[in-house]
């Protein structure tokens, strides 16, 4: 039967009262009343009350009348705000009530069931709680492989509630094994696009979300009538049995992080100075450049000049270049000039250290 796989279901018959089967049955399998030995204990009270002893047809039919009555009213039933009521015609499920006040064909031709739907269940996928509050990992379900070839070591915990108690009930046999079952498969598909430090870092939300939207995804695809809360992850981590090499590449990993860092540093350092020196060399050079040409087109003006002048008067002009020519050489020298003039040299004795003397002359 449909139900017969519900036994792991806390709540799942709580609508059935306790222990009771879906047909009304009592603890252990006891069944209910006979309608005939009811029928039959009635005609025999009525027989009591009616004068005359035998009741006759009259009395029979008021008692049929007063058991339908009673009958009928059995079928109203109250669903807690808590609740969803699931009806079933002959064991099928054929509606799914909401709380408040509802009715159903009494039974047995119809039963109601109805499961707590606000209670929030929660689900361990690779690990098991200690009873000291710690937990034990559970290899089979949680080493997986990461996206780039790794192997991590991944606990979490699957929150859910009953979305539609009808479909919770009857369209997936052992629920909550679907979506334990479910919710591994949907963490191995989403690890298995995942870098394994992305995994263990800065990308744990990121899990939890696309695995969270994808378990969903699934169970509504397979009618489970379930609402997935939270993907919570516990542990990421590498294996225990590689964890000391991993924290070494951990290590040597942030030793190349920091020395790119410090790398990057100096050459935001010397880049802008080197940049700004070129700078200052190129500016030097146009500098020099623009001075040169200065320069050069003031010789040249000067020069045009010059051979302007001496076109109008060569030997006046000649004779002041001769002038200033020695002007320049002989500007700032020590010397004696001796005019050879018609008279000749003749007194000037030859030997006499005029230089001498006048260096004297002067430092008095």
């Amino acid at each position: 039967m449909p139900w017969s796989n519900q036994g792991g279901n806390d709540g799942g018959w709580q609508g059935g009262g306790g222990n009771r089967g879906p047909w009304g049955q009592g603890p252990s399998g006891q069944q209910p009343p006979n309608l005939e030995d009811i029928i039959k204990k009635g005609q025999e009270r009525l027989k009591d009350v009616i004068p005359g002893g035998g009741g006759g047809k009259l009395g029979i039919m008021i008692l049929l009348l007063v058991l339908l009555v009673a009958w009928l009213i059995s079928g109203f039933y109250k669903v807690e705000t808590t609740q969803q009521g699931v009806v079933l015609r002959f064991g099928k499920w054929v509606n799914t009530t909401q709380p408040g006040l509802n009715y159903h064909l009494p039974y047995p031709i119809e039963t109601v069931l109805t499961p707590e739907v606000t209670k929030v269940n929660s689900l361990e996928v690779g690990f098991r709680p200690t009873r000291g509050g710690g937990s034990t990992a559970v290899e089979a379900e949680s080493l997986m492989l990461t996206g780039d070839e790794n192997i991590v070591d991944i606990g979490f915990t699957v929150l859910w509630r009953i979305k539609d108690a009808g479909l919770f009930l009857f369209n997936v046999e052992q629920p909550e094994l679907a979506i334990k079952n479910v919710a591994e498969s949907a963490m191995r598909e989403v690890i298995g696009r995942t870098n394994l430090t992305a995994a263990i870092t800065e990308g744990r939300l990121l899990v939890e979300t696309e695995v969270l939207k994808r378990l969903q995804e699934i169970l509504d695809g397979y009618g489970a009538g379930v609402q997935v809360l939270q993907v919570q992850l516990k542990n990421a981590e590498p294996p225990a049995q590689v964890i000391a090499a991993f924290r070494d590449v951990q290590a040597a990993e942030a030793d190349k992080e920091r020395a790119q860092n410090e790398a990057l540093a100096y050459a935001n350092d010397i880049i802008p100075r080197a940049r700004g020196e070129a700078e200052r060399i190129r500016q030097e050079a146009e500098g020099y450049k623009q001075q040169v040409i200065a320069e050069a087109e003031g010789e040249a003006a000067r020069f045009l000049s010059i051979y302007e002048e001496y076109a109008k008067a060569p030997y006046v002009t000649r004779q002041r270049i001769y002038l200033e020519t020695l002007q320049e050489v002989f500007s700032g020298k020590n010397k004696i000039i001796i005019d050879g003039g018609s008279s000749g040299t003749s007194g000037v004795v030859p030997y006499l250290p005029l230089n001498e003397l006048q260096k004297g002359g002067a430092s008095k």
